[in-house]
Formats: C-alpha cells, structure tokens, sequence
C-alpha cells in the first residue's frame, strides 16, 4: 500500500482485526448493496449504513442534507474526531459509495478496508450477528464539498470543452446494447450509450480477484497509458446511479493522485433518461498515441 499516492487511506483486514475493540476512536462501517447482509454476520463492532435508508432523502432523489447526516452519524456512534472504516460486498462498491459521502461532509478521518467482506470472509475471520451498542457520537457537518461531485450540467459542459470522462460500467451497458442490469431493472433507463467522449474503463478493472486494489504500477498502466488520463485534468467518473463510480473515484483520487476528479453521481439513470441530452453507442474511439 506504500506506493499509493494517499495509502494512508487503506488498511488491511489485519489492521482491522488488530483494532476491533478500539471502539473509542475507531467506527467500523458496513455499506451492502445487499441490505440484508449485515444482518446475517458482520465483522464485530461494525455498524450498519444502508446506502437507500441512511444516506439518501425519500422525498428528493438526492442525499440527506448536513443535518439529517449530522443525526446519522450521532445515531452511529460518530464524533466529528472519530476514525470510519468502511467495508462492504461487492469489492467495496458501497464501501466507497459512503466513504465518498463523507467526504461531501468533509469527514477526512475516513478509510477503506481493502478487500471488504469478501477478504475478510475468504481469511476465515470472525463475523457476528450481534449488534454493537454504541454511544451516540457528537457530530456538526459542514455543507457539502462540491468539489468532489459532478451535475448534469456541468458535465455536460465539461463534454462540450473535451474533458475526460470515466464510464465505469461494463462494455455492454457503454455500447448501448443493454439500458439496465437484469437484476436492477428499477434503475433502467430510456436510451442505452454513454456520454461523447467518455472512455470505456470498466471499474473492475482495478481489483484483484480477492476484491483488494491493485498495485499502482498496475493502475497507472490502465487509466494512464492505456487510456491517457492525466492526473493533473479534472476528470469525471460515472456510472448507473454513482456507485461503481465511486470506487473508480476512490481510485483515481487516492490511489493514484488525480488532483480533481469528480463522481457524477446522478450517472446514466438520469443522463440516459433527459430530454436533449446526446449519447453516442458504441466501442470507445482509440486513444491516441
């Protein structure tokens, strides 16, 4: 992890398993895509964020404003100096997806486990299904850091100037051929495609078989050679609905040093649904040498 441009972001299952009674201080969090999982055994002293219930408004499609996060993280055991480390399913899909709404919140002191569930499973180490009580936590949130999300609006006119763009879903959902995944039906959209000028970069690109990152040289051969991003651009990540977005985000941003990278989180289910919007379908155009 020492190669990575910010490694202070990643620990280890080890670290974790050598930390689980430092409840004081440390918050483990557990973020599913499965909502349920949690429920069936978790890592000891971890609590649960649901990405629907906890971190999104049920009138707005939006996130929860600074004070609902506030109450949140009190509810969660989460002091403004307390550390997060987050893990989940799915090579840390939602991991990231909520490690990312913190830092909309400005919580800095935040980590990923690398790996997630599926490291932490595959090593045979404890899960529970006891719920940790926790002491509510003492939390004021600023206002959201916008610097780090992108609207349609602005990546539209990002598009217009040529700026990079990271479509992070698979090659099949980037050419158009499919408008959802057949298991998420709900996040369909109108048109299949992806936004002019973005690069085909599937996120999976970027994980090992065990669900862990790969190495930097590894990273910097796929989004800079192979693709020629410049960590120095402000660059745009999306996605369907912003989560495996996020965790290329996560990549670009802490692994390899991009200066100003952006997560659209609103992503294809609403760039796909707008009127006046232009798609392309299709292979990506070949970077040029």
């Amino acid at each position: 992890m020492a190669d990575y441009a910010h490694s202070e972001v990643l620990v280890s299952t080890d670290w974790v398993a050598e930390h689980l009674d430092d409840t004081d201080d440390i918050r483990l969090i557990e973020s599913n895509e499965d909502v349920l999982l949690y429920d069936t055994g978790h890592i000891p002293n971890a609590v649960k964020i649901d990405w629907v219930n906890d971190l999104q408004q049920e009138a707005v499609r939006d996130f929860i404003d600074r004070e609902a996060f506030s109450n949140l993280c009190e509810e969660k055991g989460i002091s403004n100096d307390t550390t997060v480390v987050f893990y989940g399913d799915k090579n840390n899909w939602w991991a990231c997806y909520a490690f990312w709404v913190f830092q909309l919140y400005g919580h800095d002191n935040a980590l990923i486990m690398d790996g997630g569930r599926k490291k932490w499973i595959d090593e045979d180490r404890t899960l529970t299904k006891e719920k940790p009580d926790v002491a509510a936590g003492t939390y004021t949130a600023p206002e959201q850091d916008l610097s780090i999300r992108a609207f349609r609006d602005q990546v539209l006119q990002h598009m217009k100037e040529g700026g990079p763009m990271v479509d992070v879903r698979s090659p099949e959902e980037f050419r158009g051929e499919i408008t959802h995944l057949p298991d998420h039906p709900e996040e369909s959209s109108m048109r299949g495609g992806h936004i002019p000028g973005a690069r085909s970069v599937p996120w999976s690109k970027a994980a090992n078989e065990d669900g862990t990152f790969k190495s930097r040289d590894e990273l910097e051969e796929i989004y800079l050679q192979q693709e020629g991003l410049d960590p120095s651009d402000e660059t745009v990540a999306y996605c369907r609905i912003g989560e495996r977005s996020s965790h290329t985000w996560f990549v670009l941003k802490y692994l390899l040093g991009f200066e100003n990278v952006r997560n659209y989180d609103g992503s294809w289910t609403e760039w796909g649904n707008l009127v006046g919007m232009p798609i392309e379908k299709g292979d990506p155009e070949p970077v040029e040498a």
